[in-house]
Parts: C-alpha cells; sequence; structure tokens
C-alpha cells in the first residue's frame, strides 16, 4: 500500500549566519511563523498513528542544531557550549548524526516528574526522534513519520527518550512496523544507535551514557504510550498548570492557552539568506575511541 500524499504546507525564514550564535530558523506556515514546539499538531493523521516530526539536524551533519527552549516561537538554533556553536564530533565509523534527527512538536519531558522506568526526571525538551529514512532532511523541515520503537537514553542524570521512526513516504515504511522490522530489514542499524548514544560525548571529555532496560529497545506501543504521557505534559505546560521555568510557551493557535498572541503582535526579523559561518575544523576531525579509552569500559 502505498501511503497518501501529505501536503507542504510549512516554509522556512532564516535569520543570521549559519554556524554562528545568532543563527535562527523560524517555520511558518501560510507565511505566517508558527512555533515548532507548540503550534504544529502532534498528529498528523491520528487515526493511522503518522504524526508530524519537526527536523533539527540532517543526517551527516555535525552542527547540533535544536528548538529553542526560550526564544519567542522557539525558532531552531544551534546550541551552544561556552558560548561558541556546539558540534556533535565525528567518532568512527559514523560522520555526525547517522540519522535525520529531531523532535516531535507539542510534546515535553516534563523536568518535574521522575519516570518510574528510568528513575530520572525529563530533560525540558520536546520528545526526540531518529529518521531512519533514505532521504536527506534539512534543519526546520516538518515530515510525516510512523512510530517503530522507543530507546531509554539516561542523558547527564535525565531521561532522554530517543524515538525511533520512519518518514512515512520512504519505500521501507511498507514492510516497517514494529521496532523487529528494523533489525530484520536493517541488521546491525540499532546496535550501531545505541553505541552513538552511548558515546558521542566521549571525545568531549564526558563518560558514556547510560540507559533504561538495559539498553533494550521497546515496542511501537510502548513508544507510542511515551509519546502520549508527553504530550499530556505539554498540554499542562501551554495552558499554564505546568511550571514552565524559562520555556518560551508564546504560540498562536493553540486556542486554549493563555500564551497565544495574535500573529500581528509578533516582531519576528525578515527572512535573510547570509552566507554561513567558514566550516571549522572539527566538522572534519574524526575520533577513533578504543574501548580501553572510554570510561568504565573493561578488556575481555
Amino acid at each position: 500500500m502505498v501511503p497518501r500524499a501529505f501536503p507542504d504546507t510549512y516554509t522556512l525564514r532564516s535569520h543570521g549566519r549559519a554556524r554562528t550564535c545568532d543563527y535562527r530558523v523560524f517555520i511558518e506556515k501560510n507565511g505566517c511563523p508558527v512555533s515548532p514546539f507548540h503550534d504544529i499538531p502532534l498528529y498528523e493523521d491520528k487515526d493511522s498513528h503518522v504524526f508530524n516530526m519537526v527536523v533539527e539536524v540532517p543526517r551527516w551533519t555535525n552542527e547540533k542544531y535544536e528548538i529553542s527552549r526560550t526564544n519567542t516561537l522557539n525558532p531552531i538554533h544551534q546550541d551552544q557550549a561556552g558560548g561558541v556553536p556546539r558540534y556533535v564530533r565525528n567518532r568512527y565509523p559514523h560522520h555526525g548524526y547517522i540519522w535525520n534527527y529531531g523532535a516531535l512538536p507539542q510534546t515535553w519531558e516534563d523536568p518535574n516528574y521522575v519516570h518510574p522506568d528510568t528513575d530520572a526526571k525529563g530533560d525540558n525538551d520536546p520528545i526526540d526522534a531518529c529518521d531512519i529514512a533514505q532521504a536527506v532532511s534539512y534543519a526546520g523541515q516538518v515530515k510525516q513519520v510512523k512510530i517503530l520503537g522507543i530507546l531509554g537514553l539516561i542523558d547527564s542524570g535525565e531521561t532522554d527518550w530517543k524515538l525511533i521512526v520512519i518518514d512515512v513516504r520512504d519505500p521501507m515504511a511498507q514492510n516497517m512496523h514494529d521496532i523487529d522490522d528494523v533489525d530484520r530489514i536493517m541488521p546491525g542499524f540499532l546496535t550501531a544507535t545505541r553505541e552513538w548514544f552511548r558515546l558521542y560525548k566521549v571525545p568531549d571529555g564526558s563518560p558514556p551514557n547510560d540507559f533504561a532496560y538495559d539498553g533494550n529497545y521497546q515496542s511501537k506501543t510502548f513508544a507510542r504510550g511515551v509519546i502520549e504521557e508527553c504530550h499530556r505534559a505539554w498540554d499542562k505546560l501551554i495552558v499554564g498548570k505546568s511550571e514552565s521555568g524559562q520555556i518560551s510557551c508564546t504560540n498562536v493557535t493553540v486556542d486554549k492557552s493563555p500564551f497565544r498572541i495574535d500573529p500581528g503582535d509578533l516582531d519576528i526579523p525578515k527572512d535573510e539568506h547570509l552566507k554561513p559561518a567558514p566550516r571549522p575544523k572539527v566538522i572534519d576531525e574524526w575520533f577513533f575511541i578504543p574501548a580501553r579509552d572510554v570510561p568504565g569500559e573493561h578488556q575481555g
């Protein structure tokens, strides 16, 4: 069965130079800026379990782009470390991110909630998604995905769920319905994904990350339950029932939200097409990490 086509109604508005702390990518729908955190619906087709995903980092790239918590309308920006743009290092045998990486809108991993299975609080972000489709996406793309499973990462002591999803338009999507299908069709890829998340901070001097469930992936049914849990948490956030901290809840579509404003009241920068900042050396560096050099690892 060929999945039906979904309209590409979202466009982008960029401001500043890529690879700088000032860079912002705003998402628009029908010419009106919207929040990828709050305004884009979680479901594209709820009955068919088709979700919207906002791509933050395209596959094979290193810039750690993410949906901003604090800026009005939550544009995509580059995370910072020590006041400079942050990059994920290349670790053998990979270059940058090995999937199209992003998040599901209208979800929130509540930092006030300790999940009983992970024994850790949420990371204060929308739930993350790894799109394993063949096509390389772009930062700010809104795509439609099906859920295949989930990995329970514990990153810096916080619950940081990683959904495994696939673009419904990808040819492989017709034969992928649950997490076991990924191992069957792409043997070794789930293991590579787990190791990527376990070690991605090691080149920067951090210890390996841990996982819930002994690092075992959970099914699509379990994953959908986590998504609904994070959606309910977002729902409390957007109506003011949860402490928002520094999260900007400004939105233009959520009727029940006290943070909704008229689009005409927005002061969003005009679209710019500026040349990116020079390519930093770190993008082309490559790290090989022998097991003996990983803290806590032991040779057999």
